[in-house]
């Protein structure tokens, strides 16, 4: 009789620790991958190792925990200790189910088959902000208060596979290619890291921090992703430039859950964990980035609009920031050789060298020049704290 209720006990001990183990496994990627929390590098590896390993371990737990049950069962008649087994058992199972469950897709919902529909029809104010891409013939625009519910979606436009991104907490709007070293990538929203959104790749679960498109975890560990070319614009700008695009539709369980067009005012209001004490701007200044060989430099966002053109130099590149004529849309060019003047009209430029007019596209429409368009340099938006905290030694721009 001693010796079955030892075996209980022991039964109950084993069943115990395994109902916790996938617990555990559960808790601490939550606890440490969150929003408005600061995360160390050591801590969020050791959460992201513990969420990655968590599924394997948690069914380990399972199987052990089932044979527990069957041995305790046979081991003692007492309804109490056979509840008790039951119970852990349902415990680690729901425990198991919590690993393989992603709570950040079901607070933002995937979208899963991305659905387009013609620049004249799409429902889209026309001062909302898109994500505009186009790669040979197609054109395609992702407005931003549909990609900052989605975060991500992984699309093909002109042959190209590409993963275009939006992170509302740091204002980025990023597009990615999805092809790395012969292999075509699935994204998928994975979590927070200091205020930018992470990613993680259905092939090998790597992780990716959206800013930068780099593997900070995993398999792909230390690859980078390649930068595409994209163009944040109001849709009526880009529909004008492109009435034969296409625009990323509004998923329809999803609209209500979309952002406000207010939701910068919301979204600033919120706190950040990157220390910006003694920096050079405030947490949530919106800065146009630009990095480039020898350097990076964040503009005001304010100070661009208000300016209509500067021209400056980022590490050794000579730039070209150049307001549309909507007031609002910005397209950075490089002005290496050039010394460029506000143009006769909003959103165009003339060069001192030969007196051509450039348009917003970089073209030149009139002059000796007529016919010759500037490389677009990439840059994107950027709340300060972030910009920052991945350029570190970064400049601003004073005026």
């Amino acid at each position: 009789m001693s010796m079955r209720r030892s075996g209980a006990r022991t039964a109950l001990w084993i069943a115990g620790l395994c109902a916790l183990l996938p617990l555990v496994c559960v808790a601490i990627p939550m606890y440490v991958i969150r929003p408005f929390v600061p995360q160390g590098p050591r801590a969020l590896d050791f959460a992201l190792a513990v969420r990655h390993i968590g599924p394997l371990l948690s069914t380990a737990c399972v199987v052990v925990a089932l044979v527990m049950v069957a041995w305790g069962w046979r081991q003692s008649r007492r309804m109490s200790v056979r509840g008790g087994l039951a119970l852990l058992l349902v415990i680690a199972m729901a425990g198991a189910w919590g690993t393989r469950f992603n709570i950040f897709e079901k607070m933002f919902h995937p979208y899963e088959t991305p659905a387009f529909g013609g620049a004249d029809t799409a429902k889209v104010e026309l001062d909302d902000k898109v994500i505009a891409v186009q790669f040979g013939d197609e054109a395609r625009a992702y407005p931003i208060r549909t990609m900052g519910y989605h975060h991500i979606v992984n699309d093909t436009v002109g042959g190209v596979h590409i993963a275009v991104t939006y992170c509302t907490l740091c204002h980025t709007g990023i597009v990615w290619n999805r092809m790395l070293d012969g292999r075509l990538l699935h994204f998928r929203l994975a979590g927070i890291n200091n205020g930018n959104a992470l990613l993680r790749d259905e092939e090998t679960s790597s992780i990716w921090q959206q800013s930068t498109g780099e593997a900070i975890f995993g398999a792909l560990k230390g690859k980078q992703l390649t930068l595409l070319h994209s163009d944040e614009l109001t849709f009526a700008l880009w529909r004008g430039e492109q009435p034969q695009g296409r625009v990323l539709l509004a998923d329809e369980p999803y609209v209500t859950e979309y952002e406000t067009k207010d939701w910068e005012k919301h979204i600033e209001s919120t706190r950040v964990v990157v220390d910006t004490t003694g920096s050079e701007a405030a947490p949530h200044q919106l800065m146009l980035g630009i990095a480039a060989p020898g350097g990076s430099k964040a503009f005001p966002v304010g100070t661009i609009l208000r300016e209509g053109l500067i021209g400056d130099v980022v590490g050794a590149l000579p730039v070209v920031i150049l307001v549309g004529p909507d007031g609002a849309s910005i397209r950075v060019f490089d002005g290496q050789g050039m010394t460029l003047t506000r143009g006769p009209h909003a959103g165009t430029m003339v060069d001192a060298e030969t007196g051509s007019v450039w348009n917003f596209r970089g073209c030149a429409v009139e002059g000796k020049k007529a016919g010759e368009c500037l490389r677009e340099v990439e840059a994107h938006k950027d709340y300060w704290f972030d910009w920052m905290h991945h350029h570190p030694g970064t400049s601003v721009f004073k005026g």
